[in-house]
């Protein structure tokens, strides 16, 4: 009887809707509740990877230049934002009856032509992250190699050291999230805990004559829309989000559990990043002073870069040195997830409307998007654009894809306008903030 109504709380597949009622799988958990598995924890591990990347290095570097007052303000706005972000992101991608990628389930909400643009936008969101990656994993590992003697001059100043660097990069993570576990469980704990030591480390050197006065109301304001792209990247995940969602889809049968397995290895990474995270902003806030942070800005270096000056020994330079590959490189492996299947869900749409979609060799696609990934990243970085202007023009990219997308869809879809609250609007505005982030930056 209960395996019954198990079945029942499906698919009303003749009137082609998901139940998908947040009520009924409370109800369902009580009788019988879901177990935290191995597989679950590997996607924590991968979430707090994607998040602790290229955002959490620069932050101290940003909060040192606006004063902990603006990064007080932008963390009361982001954090919650964030959050609710991502559940409702997720909710929104649950909602479709097949499992698809973030491009499918915009062309099954939306039709194939709203599908084709917001999954373009969902790619050049995911471009954004892989060009910053692809740089930093490029050039920080070529000085690295000359700093520690491995190398006599810089690496990177070969044309061919990008191309070999990103192969072995996209070789790897193009195997899929069981090889990632492995490759970045490891690399993602260390991390973790660096962050964390590193934030011990700076306590006997914190000087509260760092903490700035408040500022005025409009430099604070300017101060804290600036900031937010900075205090968001630090803890975000929402690229790897729809991977996630595709994988736990095909390992449980019941699309329900699915989404709350989902649902719940977002939100166990996001209380993590957030103690971790600020704990370690805080702490470098009260060690860094405004002179040091100009410094690291105008050298464009991060704050590791930094410490590593201003605090004698090797522990410190060592810790430093493990979380700036470690973030670069467990950030690249859990972008490239989405990053892949966006590509493919673009080429998918776009071959499907010319052949029958079932014809359609997915490896062969599979294989062709990894090998363009590798040429268009190698391209990418002969050029060597600033990494730190990159992140600012990124952010209306994240604002329309990860907070105004998703939010319309509650708009504009019948399925999903059960998730409409106050916390849609927030989320709304939070996505315009980030929009006209750049632009504030003619008024700092």
């Amino acid at each position: 009887m209960v395996k019954l109504k198990r079945r029942c709380l499906l698919f009303n597949l003749h009137n082609g809707n998901i139940m998908n009622n947040i009520s009924e799988i409370s109800e369902r958990v009580a009788l019988n509740k879901i177990p935290f598995t191995s597989y679950d924890a590997g996607w924590v591990i991968l979430c707090i990877g994607m998040a602790i990347g290229g955002g959490i290095i620069f932050l101290p570097v940003q909060i040192g230049l606006k004063g902990i007052w603006v990064f007080t303000l932008s963390v009361l706005i982001a954090y919650p934002a964030l959050y609710m972000m991502q559940s409702l992101y997720l909710k929104t991608l649950s909602q479709s009856p097949e499992c698809k990628d973030y491009s499918g389930v915009i062309t099954f909400y939306l039709g194939k032509n709203w599908g084709f643009f917001l999954g373009v936008a969902y790619f050049i969101m995911l471009l954004k992250g892989m060009l910053t990656y692809s740089l930093a994993a490029t050039f920080d590992s070529a000085s690295y190699l000359q700093t520690f003697g491995i190398s006599s001059d810089k690496l990177s100043d070969n044309w061919w050291y990008g191309l070999v660097v990103l192969a072995l990069l996209v070789s790897i993570a193009a195997q899929g999230e069981k090889l990632l576990f492995k490759v970045s469980g490891p690399m993602v704990l260390v991390k973790l805990a660096v962050v964390v030591l590193l934030g011990l480390v700076m306590i006997p050197h914190w000087d509260m004559r760092n903490i700035s006065n408040l500022p005025p109301f409009g430099e604070l304001l300017v101060g804290t829309v600036l900031t937010l792209p900075f205090t968001l990247f630090s803890i975000l995940f929402v690229q790897i989000l729809s991977p996630m969602n595709v994988a736990f889809r095909k390992v449980e049968p019941d699309p329900q559990i699915a989404t709350l397995r989902a649902l719940r290895v977002s939100r166990i990474a996001y209380g993590i990043l957030v103690c971790a995270v600020l704990f370690f902003a805080f702490s470098f806030t009260f060690s860094l002073s405004h002179e040091q942070a100009t410094e690291a800005a105008q050298n464009n270096i991060s704050a590791m870069a930094i410490v590593a000056k201003v605090i004698p020994g090797e522990v410190v330079r060592i810790m430093s040195v493990l979380l700036n590959i470690f973030a670069i490189v467990t950030a690249f492996f859990g972008i490239f997830l989405g990053f892949q299947e966006a590509m493919k869900g673009i080429v998918m749409n776009i071959l499907s409307r010319f052949v029958d979609e079932k014809s359609i060799n997915e490896t062969g696609v599979s294989i062709g998007v990894s090998i363009f990934i590798v040429l268009l990243l190698w391209v990418w970085v002969l050029t060597h654009f600033p990494i730190l202007l990159l992140q600012q023009i990124g952010a209306p990219v994240y604002g329309i894809v990860s907070c105004i997308i998703p939010c319309y869809l509650v708009f504009k879809v019948t399925q999903l306008r059960k998730y409409y609250s106050w916390r849609v609007l927030f989320i709304s505005a939070t996505g315009v903030l980030l929009c006209l982030s750049p632009f504030f930056k003619l008024f700092e």
